[in-house]
C-alpha cells in the first residue's frame, strides 16, 4: 500500500493522516484541448499526480461515451455525445412507456458497475420525465424495474466482491442542483432499500464503500451513512460549505468535490481561497477529508496550476 493510499485509509477511518489526501483529474477534452501543456503542468506537481500520467501523450485516444456520435448500452440505452471529449447524455430510452417494463430483463452479467447503476438507470430507461410520474403515482411496473435493475447489480457486485477488494467504488447522481429529484420520503421508501443491500453486501465481505453522487443530497447523506457509505464524493456548490458540515463533520469522510462550477470564471487567488476555506471548515486533524478536482476544458491553465498550488498548499494545514 502505498503511502497516498495509506492516508486515505487513515483519513477515511480518523486515524490522523499525515496529510489531506488530495487528487487532480481532468475530462479527455482538456487533454486534447491543452496537450504537452498540461503534461508539464503534470510533471510540475508530482504530489497531486502522483505519477498517474506519467508517459502519458495520448491526448487524442478518447473512446466509449466520450467520444462525438451515438452509443448505446448493455441495457438498450442511447447515449448522445455532441462535444467530444466529455461525456455524453442519455436520449434513447428503451421503455418510454410504462406497460412496456412488465418484459423488462437485465443484460447478461458482466458489465460491471458503470456511473448511474440504480437510480440514474431507472432514468435512463424511462427517461426522466417519465421516471418522475412513476415515482408520483408508483405503478407496481415502478417496483418490477427497481427490482430487476437491483437483482442486476448484486450480481455485479457479488462477482466484484470474488476478489476482496479494500474498497468498491460506485457512482449515482442522487441530486438535482438545489434538491433531490423525488421527495425524501420517496427515496427511503423505494431506493433506500436497494442500496442498503448493496453496500450491505460490501461491508458483510469486508470491503469499505466509496459513493460519488453529484447534486443536492443534503437530507439524505444520513441515511447514506446509514446504508454503509465509508467515503461520499459530494459536490460543493450543490450543498453548501456550511450544510455539509453541519451534516457530514465527524459523521463521514468526504472526498470533496471542489468547486468546478467555479473553475472556469474565477481568479487562481480566488482558487486559493476556496481551498482554504473547505479545509478550514471541513478538515480536522484526526482526518475525514479528502479533496479532489476535477477540470474541463473550459478551466484555464492558469486556474489548474492554482488548484494544484492550493491543494498542494492546504494537505498539510494539520501538520
Amino acid at each position: 500500500m502505498t503511502a497516498l493510499l495509506d492516508d486515505r485509509m487513515k483519513a477515511m477511518l480518523y486515524l490522523h493522516p499525515e496529510a489531506i489526501p488530495i487528487s487532480c483529474y481532468f475530462l479527455p477534452a482538456t487533454w486534447a484541448k491543452y496537450r504537452d501543456a498540461l503534461h508539464d503542468l503534470v510533471d510540475r506537481h508530482p504530489i497531486v499526480f502522483q505519477n498517474a500520467y506519467q508517459g502519458y501523450n495520448a491526448y487524442d485516444d478518447i473512446g466509449g461515451t466520450y467520444a462525438q456520435g451515438t452509443h448505446v448500452d448493455e441495457w438498450g440505452c442511447v447515449w448522445s455525445n455532441i462535444q467530444h471529449g466529455c461525456e455524453a447524455f442519455v436520449t434513447g430510452h428503451p421503455y418510454p412507456e410504462r406497460e412496456m417494463l412488465r418484459t423488462l430483463t437485465a443484460p447478461p452479467p458482466g458489465a460491471g458497475l458503470p456511473h448511474g447503476f440504480m437510480f440514474l438507470r431507472l432514468t435512463y430507461l424511462r427517461g426522466f420525465e417519465e421516471a418522475m410520474l412513476d415515482f408520483a403515482e408508483e405503478p407496481a411496473e415502478l417496483r418490477r424495474m427497481i427490482d430487476v435493475v437491483l437483482a442486476y447489480n448484486l450480481g455485479e457486485i457479488d462477482a466484484a466482491l470474488a476478489k476482496h477488494p479494500e474498497m468498491i467504488y460506485f457512482g449515482d447522481d442522487l441530486g438535482m442542483q438545489i434538491a433531490l429529484p423525488i421527495s425524501p420520503a420517496q427515496w427511503r421508501k423505494y431506493l433506500k432499500p436497494c442500496y442498503q443491500e448493496m453496500y450491505g453486501r460490501c461491508r458483510a465481505a469486508g470491503s469499505y464503500v466509496y459513493m460519488h453522487t453529484d447534486g443536492h443530497i443534503l437530507p439524505i447523506i444520513p441515511d447514506l451513512i446509514d446504508c454503509g457509505v465509508n467515503v461520499l464524493n459530494p459536490q460543493i456548490r450543490a450543498n453548501g460549505l456550511a450544510g455539509l458540515v453541519a451534516v457530514c463533520k465527524g459523521k463521514i469522510c468526504l472526498n470533496l468535490d471542489l468547486d468546478r462550477q467555479l473553475f472556469p470564471f474565477c481568479t487562481p487567488a480566488e482558487i486559493d481561497t476556496h481551498v482554504r476555506e473547505v479545509v478550514e471548515q471541513l478538515g480536522a486533524p484526526e482526518g475525514g477529508l479528502w479533496l479532489t478536482a476535477e477540470c474541463g476544458p473550459d478551466v484555464p491553465l492558469d486556474n489548474i496550476e492554482a488548484i494544484c498550488l492550493a491543494l498542494e498548499r492546504y494537505r498539510g494545514y494539520y501538520q
